[in-house]
């Protein structure tokens, strides 16, 4: 559990984006030689498909991880809604999207009963609206009851402020700073947080007048898309818990309609399976209104046309690619996880903050891995950084091993490599080790 953290509460804008760096180690002096050995501790990063608890079971040996940085949508969550999850499931080790999964459920409430219909095609309307302006409310049941009153809503999150632009996405967001301890953990009391984005890029329009609620007619159903098996399988469990968290909170409130909203689960996989597919096939079978997930960008690429050709609504808790903030979804698609033209402004940040001249980076060769790499890159050379000082990789997750990718970072000897990947980044660190360019201490 994420236990001690403190939060900065800094507002980050834009361009104007403060250098940030986690407490606890990895300063500029972690760049310079060390002694008289001539050799140097290479700063490591990481980003939210591998900054977890669970990477660190990977690893057996003693400060392996000690040290590693790295960026994720983070929300300082509150101990109660913390224990209300490990209520839920007792096994949770992270909390990574459990309150942007939490948020996507109760918007997708909301959002049905403002319209006073299932139909995602109506409702998806009142969507951005609910997420700025209007009364704030945190959570479904002081919400309905400001809707029941004739009020209108901003919904203020589990995962913030949400405050969505008019693509259906956060317009600022909150991000984690944390690091891993000499026990290849998270090192709960080196979290900090800081929001980036801005507020005054949310849309301006906040939809229709609320409908009269509906007194009869077809319950909510909602299905999960989320990954309980494939390389982002540690996800799963705090999404799901998320997932069942809401839908508990609104039926003790009342359901949608009066009735209670109906949760289908199902497993997205990972994109080099079909799970998804045949999951989305079921999902839509059993006559969902809105489907929450995926969790990966990439597997999310492959079923949106099928949900939202269906007149679906697909709201995903972790997509950070930037390629959904355009893509023609009929209207249908939201997500409640920043784009990560955030992340990165907030990952070159700390970057630059902890002293780095030279940066290598290890990606995922996906939507995720890709977006995020191109646009920190960008990031580092409007920091000042000569484009000559930063050398990007992608590699196949699939591949037997990253030797290759690993011996170019040898041969670039920078001062900070990022790796943007997910389960195999275990495989890629423990390579980095081995050469004497890894996070270990």
């Amino acid at each position: 559990m994420r236990t001690g953290t403190t939060a900065r509460g800094i507002a980050v804008t834009g361009a104007a984006l403060l250098a940030l760096t986690a407490c606890g180690g990895g300063d500029s002096g972690d760049t310079a030689d060390s002694g008289d050995s001539g050799e140097k501790q290479v700063n490591v990063y990481g980003t939210d498909g591998n900054m977890g608890n669970a990477l660190g079971e990977d690893f057996s040996e003693e400060g392996a991880l000690a040290g590693m940085k790295g960026t994720l949508p983070l929300t300082d969550l509150s101990q109660e809604f913390r224990d209300r999850l490990m209520e839920v499931d007792p096994d949770l080790q992270d909390f990574n999207y459990a309150g942007e999964t939490y948020d996507a459920v109760v918007l997708v409430a909301l959002a049905a009963q403002s319209a006073g219909t299932n139909d995602a095609n109506v409702f998806k309307d009142y969507m951005n609206g609910l997420t700025f302006g209007g009364d704030a409310c945190e959570d479904f049941a002081s919400c309905a009851e400001i809707l029941g009153g004739g009020g209108n809503v901003d919904y203020d999150g589990q995962s913030g402020p949400l405050s969505f632009a008019d693509a259906g996405e956060p317009a600022q967001a909150s991000f984690g700073l944390q690091q891993f301890g000499d026990d290849n953990q998270i090192d709960n009391d080196a979290t900090e947080f800081v929001i980036a984005g801005d507020e005054a890029n949310a849309a301006t329009d906040e939809g229709p007048a609320p409908a009269a609620a509906a007194a009869a007619g077809e319950p909510l159903v909602i299905g999960t898309l989320l990954p309980l098996t494939g390389n982002l399988a540690f996800l799963g469990p705090p999404e799901v818990a998320g997932a069942k968290l809401a839908i508990q909170d609104i039926n003790a409130a009342g359901g949608v309609f009066g009735q209670p909203v109906q949760l289908v689960e199902g497993d997205s996989g990972d994109a080099s399976t079909d799970t998804a597919t045949q999951t989305v096939d079921r999902l839509l079978q059993s006559g969902v209104n809105a489907i929450v997930g995926a969790a990966s960008s990439g597997v999310s690429l492959t079923v949106i046309d099928a949900i939202t050709g269906a007149g679906v609504m697909q709201i995903s808790p972790a997509n950070t690619s930037d390629q959904f903030t355009t893509y023609n979804d009929n209207g249908l698609y939201f997500r409640t996880a920043p784009p990560d033209t955030l992340q990165a402004r907030a990952l070159s940040d700390l970057i630059i903050e902890d002293g780095n001249n030279t940066v290598g980076i290890l990606a995922l060769n996906d939507p995720y891995g890709t977006g995020l790499s191109d646009n920190t890159k960008q990031n580092l050379i409007d920091a000042g950084l000569a484009e000559d000082d930063i050398v990007s990789i992608t590699y196949d997750p699939q591949a037997a091993n990253f030797d290759s990718e690993v011996q170019e970072m040898v041969e670039f000897n920078p001062d900070a490599i990022v790796v943007i990947g997910f389960e195999e980044s275990s495989r890629i660190l423990e390579s980095l080790n081995q050469n004497g360019v890894g996070p270990q201490r």
